[in-house]
């Protein structure tokens, strides 16, 4: 049971730092352009990717909430998108890839995450979206690898749960 409360405990503090991460924006066509999968990719690497997944889900949807949801429903989807590229960093990550887990989730969320806007909406907001997309993924990277060292240390001596 303890456990349980942990775990529940940590997601809604990583869910956090995830909404607050959404309301820094990039600057991009749509105001969701977000440091909000941040927190998703260091609990991925430092726990597991499902817990990453949910926060990457979640957080979007958080940062969408402060733009005004402006593609609608469509923010499930990119909700849906961000999750499983999160998730897949999780995993490459936990095998031991590191530089691939972050290649991936660069090429995913930054190139591969707005294609299904080309036949939503038009490939002209894709390729306005595009810059703004890199941008933000190379950001949650890099802040998520600086961080990732200092947390991975006090895990292993017992100062975090």
């Amino acid at each position: 049971m303890k456990s349980n409360l942990k775990t529940l405990l940590l997601l809604s503090l990583f869910m956090a730092f995830s909404a607050i991460g959404g309301m820094v924006k990039i600057p991009a066509v749509i105001g969701t352009v977000a440091l909000d999968s941040m927190p998703a990719l260091l609990i991925a690497s430092l726990y597991n990717g499902r817990w990453g997944a949910i926060i990457a889900g979640g957080g979007h949807l958080l940062s969408s909430l402060y733009a005004g949801f402006p593609l609608g429903p469509f923010h499930v989807l990119i909700a849906a998108e961000m999750a499983f590229f999160v998730w897949i960093f999780g995993y490459v990550f936990s095998n031991g890839k590191r530089v691939l887990a972050a290649i991936l989730f660069f090429i995913g969320n930054g190139l591969l995450a707005g294609i299904p806007f080309i036949f939503i909406l038009s490939s002209s907001f894709y390729y306005a979206l595009l810059p703004s997309l890199l941008i933000a993924s190379f950001i949650n990277l890099t802040i998520a690898h600086f961080l990732y060292p200092p947390l991975r240390s006090r895990l292993k001596k017992g100062k975090i749960a």
